[in-house]
This record gives C-alpha cells, structure tokens and sequence, in this order.
C-alpha cells in the first residue's frame, strides 16, 4: 500500500507517518516547512519505505506512481500561526485541499481529509456530536482557519457525490504529545514550557473554558481505523474529558513541581468556551476510544520538553548556539553543518524581549536540493534556546 501525506513533517503528520511505516505502507510525505520541522521526520529519513518532498500542495503537484491513499494533513493549527498568516491558511484550505483531491481522483486513491473541532466554533451544543452544525463567526480573526476547514468538508464530500471518489472526514479535537512545537502557542507547549521555567503560567480568560485533550499516540490510532473503514461521513476523533483550563493548569504545576503562579489576561475573540467531543460514533463503527490517561500522555510530554529545551536563563553566546547547531546534520551526508564548516557567520541581537540570533551559512551550489530542509532545520534548532525569540538564516554562495 502506498500513501501520499501532506504535512508530513508537522505534529500529527510525522507520528502519522511514524505509523504507516510501522504498518507496511510505503510512505510519500510532502511539507513546506511553514509549521512542520525537519526534526520531526529526520529518524525516518533513511526509510527506503519513506520518501520525502518538499513541496506547497496550494500549487499544483504531481506524484510518480500508484497511490492507494490520499491523506491532507496540510495546514497550520495553531492561533498563533493562523492569526499570523491568514492568506496561507486560507490558501491551503482551499486550493491545497482542491489539489490533493485531484491528485486523489486521477490515482482512484482513498482520500482523508484533517478536519478539526474548531468547525463548531464556540459551540451551543455540548457535547459536540458530528450532526452539530456549529457556531462559528463567518468574518472573525480565527475565521480563516474555521471557514478554511469547512470549506474542505464542503469540497471533500462533493468530489464524495459527484465522482464517487472514497472519501474520509476526521474530526480532530485537541490533541497532544511529543514533537509540538516549543513555539506553538496552544494551551499544552505553552504551558508546559512556562513550568519548566518556572514563569507565569498564561490563562486566557477566567479558567473555566474547558478542553478535552487526547495522547497523539491514540489520534492516530482512530485516524488509521477511519481511513480503512467504510464511512464517507466526518468523524469525531478525540478524548471525552472534559477539565477546565485552570484544572489543566493544576496538574501542569503538579507534575513538573513548578513555582509558577498562575496569571490572567483577556480571553481572544470568538475562543470558544466549551470543547468536548462526542464520540459515540467512532466507537460504534470504529471500535475506537482513547486510552491514554492524562498523567501519562503528560508525563511523555513533559520529558519530551525537557530533553528538547534549552531552560531559560542560560547565557546566550556564539559558542553555545554553534554547539546547538552540531545536531543539525545534512540528511543526505550525515555529517553536522558545523563540522562541515557551513556556518559563515552568527550575530547576537540582544533586545528586551530576547534575542535576535542571524546566521550567515555557505552552501557549495545554489541548487543544493536540501537547501529548504537545512534552512527550516537551523532556524528551529535557534529558536528553541532560550532567550531566542526568532533567527533569520542567509545563504552565501
């Protein structure tokens, strides 16, 4: 079996990818390293099952061979990011997801498409079943991510009628575990990030909005059952608990041993108060509920975070961002960019929030075809130390 992915390299992409391998699928991952990472994908990159193109699925693209399933898991998922770039959101909500299901159509391919919970927007329903309609402002700040999904149900289940092309909706409510990104500004990595650093943990709001948050280990586990089952409908995919975010917040501080107090800011417009799926569906015709206890999906996370840290406070000097640097290595050589003298030049920006770090890199060709995918992996190795709040990366021929 063969499967295409797109956003491969993101959170939820690279485990997925992680499965499929697992399970005999040859896997063809695609990403344009807009929120994915390299390091997501970098264990699997010598996989002869794996194969691996950098690519924007908003233009069109073609894949060389058989596919039996199309899977588009291509998007940004976070407010920060959204918020941040609206026209790509929306562009790879509409175009993107148009272009993967025509790749899935002309290769008669089984096609899944990434929906998520935020179609319900701030829900008058609760639980949320997948017969809930939602309510969802049209022309709001997170309406690019919103209206950008359902306009992919919409698209997604009329190739369904007017083609009889296999299709798959999932539902994805919030999920976490190992690979999110430091960076991301949900409610898991922000949190636990701020513990371990023992600064102030962040709550939008008054804490008492709820979430109900599943392990990633048992996402893609539903997601799979979905994908080889024979339901065309969407289905809701997450973990029933339901705590509010000061509880989150509790057991975040309890479990890292953390002195951080707890501070309070304004709630952003249209945050929808209430989240909680209903998944009665996915255990009638998928056999399929989460397994994972909070504690432990945590405790997985947690040590994740810690390993892939660098704590705040540390001093920030060249010498220490070039030995950050000797993990990243040319996936094709295996060599560190360091040891193979790639870094030109690294200049510190000191500022009141933090530091600007500019990292000058020789590349021996500008047709390097690795170029994006070292360049990606440099800036996010950067970002990660702490007292980094962004990198800039130039290549010198």
């Amino acid at each position: 079996m063969r499967v295409l992915l797109s956003g491969g390299a993101g959170f939820i992409g690279s485990h997925l990818c992680d499965l499929l391998l697992k399970k005999g699928f040859e896997v063809v991952a695609c990403d344009n390293f807009i929120t994915g990472k390299p390091s997501n994908i970098s264990h699997i990159r010598n996989n002869p099952s794996f194969k691996f193109v950098e690519q924007d699925i908003s233009n069109p693209f073609n894949v060389d061979g058989d596919l039996d399933y199309v899977m588009n898991f291509a998007s940004p998922a976070s407010p920060i990011d959204y918020l941040k770039i609206p026209m790509e959101t929306l562009r790879v909500g509409s175009f993107g997801t148009y272009n993967m299901l025509e790749i899935a159509k002309q290769k008669k391919a089984v096609f899944l498409m990434a929906s998520t919970s935020e179609v319900y927007g701030d829900p008058l329903l609760h639980p949320q079943n997948e017969e809930y309609w939602g309510n969802v402002n049209t022309i709001g700040p997170r309406a690019v991510y919103d209206e950008a999904k359902r306009f992919s149900e919409a698209l997604t289940m009329s190739y369904h009628r007017e083609y009889g092309l296999d299709t798959k909706i999932v539902r994805i409510f919030n999920t976490y575990g190992t690979r999110m990104r430091l960076n991301d500004g949900r409610v898991v990595p922000n949190f636990v990030y701020q513990a371990l650093n023992n600064i102030p943990l962040t709550i939008y709001g008054d804490g008492k909005q709820t979430r109900s948050f599943c392990y990633v280990d048992d996402l893609i586990e539903g997601i799979f059952k979905l994908l080889t089952s024979d339901i065309n409908t969407p289905v809701n995919i997450g973990n029933p608990h339901e705590m509010t975010i000061l509880e989150f917040a509790e057991i975040i501080r309890k479990m890292t041993g953390s002195k951080s107090e707890i501070v309070f800011e304004g709630l952003p417009q249209d945050d929808p108060k209430k989240r909680q799926p209903d998944i009665a569906k996915a255990k009638q015709y998928l056999n399929w509920e989460p397994k994972i206890k909070i504690e432990d999906g945590l405790a997985r996370t947690i040590a994740w975070f810690q390993f892939n840290q660098v704590p705040e406070g540390q001093e920030l000097t060249e010498k220490g961002i070039m030995q950050a640097l000797k993990e990243v290595e040319d996936p094709e050589i295996g060599l560190s960019i360091v040891d193979m003298e790639l870094i030109k030049n690294i200049e510190i920006i000191k500022h009141e929030k933090g530091a600007l770090v500019k990292v000058k890199m020789t590349l021996t060709t500008p047709n390097c075809p690795m170029m994006g995918y070292i360049v990606k992996s440099v800036k996010d190795k950067i970002e990660t130390i702490g007292g980094v709040t962004s990198a800039d990366v130039e290549i010198v021929f």
